[in-house]
């Protein structure tokens, strides 16, 4: 074989296989949010107006650990099978953006988020 086989420039890549994960270092983070319930947590405690909240939280937050820096970003999340690999449904960028927009700033917001790690599994008041 000649050495202009291995030629770099003669390297494709392509990614057309419906199984992959496109942040597959998620996974150990999505099994934390299963492990600790962290939907339904978010669903009884942060109030927003919106109907079940959680998923979007969610959203966001797993978005924002993958290097989201817009809300557009989101939509990275929907590729492949990430969110079969999250085990929660992945919300549109447009659902997350009307969710950023329920939060105000200021102290009434941050009451909003503030009873879900105090109320967590694992928090030594909890038991």
């Amino acid at each position: 074989m000649s050495l202009s086989s291995r030629d770099l420039d003669r390297i494709g890549t392509t990614f057309d296989n419906d199984n992959l994960v496109t942040h597959a270092g998620l996974v150990l983070g999505a099994t934390l949010v299963a492990r600790l319930g962290l939907e339904s947590l978010i669903n009884t405690l942060v109030r927003t107006g919106s109907f079940l909240p959680g998923r979007k939280v969610l959203t966001l937050m797993t978005a924002m650990m993958a290097g989201a820096t817009h809300i557009d970003h989101v939509d990275g999340l929907r590729a492949g099978t990430t969110r079969r690999v999250l085990g929660f449904r992945v919300m549109a960028p447009s659902t997350i953006g009307t969710l950023l927009r329920t939060f105000t700033f200021g102290p009434p917001a941050t009451r909003r988020c503030g009873p879900i790690p105090r109320s967590g599994p694992g928090n030594s008041s909890t038991g």
